[in-house]
C-alpha cells in the first residue's frame, strides 16, 4: 500500500470510529445549559484531551502489546469484533454501549468535568478508537506511515473540534433525522472496516502458523 492510499485508509478508519457528527447530539445535550463561550471552551478541552489520548496509545500501543505478549493480529481480530458491535449500534441509531450508556449521559448533566468524562473519554476516544490507532500503528512498516497515522489522528480531531464548535448550528441545519442518516452511513463503513480487520487478522495468523509448521 503506497503512502497516499495508507493515509486515506488511516484517516477514514479513525474518522469513522470517532464519528464526531453522531456525537453532536450527546454533546449538545450535555452542554445545553451552557453559554456559547462555555460550550466552546469545553469543546476545545475535550477534543484536545481526546487527541492526546489517541496519540498516546498510537505511540505506546506497540510497547503495550509487547509487554503483554499480544500479537497485533490478535488485537486486530478482537478489535474487528468490537468495531462490528459498535457498527451495529450505529446502524440501528443507538448510543453505542462501547462508548457510553444513556444512564451515564443523564448522570453527567450536572458535573463540571464532563469535558473529561464522558466527552473526551469514552465518547471520542473509546475502546474502539484506541484499538484502531494501535492496530494502524502495528500495521505500518516505515516511519513515514507511522507519521501518516499521527497525521490522520490530528486531522480527525481538528475536524472534530470544528464540528463541536459549530455543533448547535450543524444540528439546526441537519436536524435529528440528518444525524440519524449520517450515523447509519458511518455504521455501514465501520462494519466494512471491522470485516477487514477480522479477515486480515485471521489470514495473518493462519499464514504465521503455516510458516511455523
Amino acid at each position: 500500500m503506497d503512502d497516499l492510499a495508507f493515509l486515506t485508509y488511516s484517516l477514514i478508519s479513525i474518522f469513522v470510529i470517532v464519528n464526531p457528527i453522531s456525537g453532536v447530539v450527546t454533546f449538545i445535550s450535555l452542554t445545553s445549559r451552557m453559554t456559547f463561550e462555555e460550550k466552546n471552551i469545553l469543546a476545545k478541552r475535550a477534543v484536545f484531551l481526546a487527541c492526546i489520548i489517541a496519540l498516546f496509545f498510537a505511540i505506546t500501543g506497540k510497547m503495550m502489546l509487547d509487554l503483554f505478549g499480544i500479537d497485533v493480529d490478535s488485537l486486530r481480530i478482537a478489535g474487528g469484533i468490537l468495531l462490528f458491535h459498535v457498527a451495529l449500534d450505529m446502524m440501528f441509531a443507538k448510543v453505542s454501549r462501547e462508548s457510553i450508556t444513556e444512564n451515564e449521559i443523564s448522570e453527567s448533566q450536572d458535573r463540571s468535568d464532563i469535558w473529561i468524562f464522558p466527552i473526551a473519554l469514552p465518547l471520542l476516544t473509546g475502546p474502539g478508537a484506541i484499538t484502531t490507532v494501535i492496530v494502524l500503528m502495528g500495521s505500518t512498516d516505515s516511519m513515514v506511515q507511522r507519521s501518516l497515522v499521527v497525521l490522520s489522528i490530528l486531522i480527525t480531531f481538528a475536524v472534530c473540534l470544528v464540528i463541536f464548535l459549530f455543533s448547535r448550528r450543524i444540528y439546526k441545519y441537519i436536524g435529528y433525522t440528518g444525524m440519524l442518516v449520517f450515523t447509519r452511513i458511518m455504521g455501514l463503513f465501520l462494519a466494512a472496516l471491522a470485516a477487514d480487520f477480522v479477515t486480515t487478522g485471521i489470514w495473518n495468523v493462519y499464514t504465521a502458523l503455516s510458516s511455523a509448521t
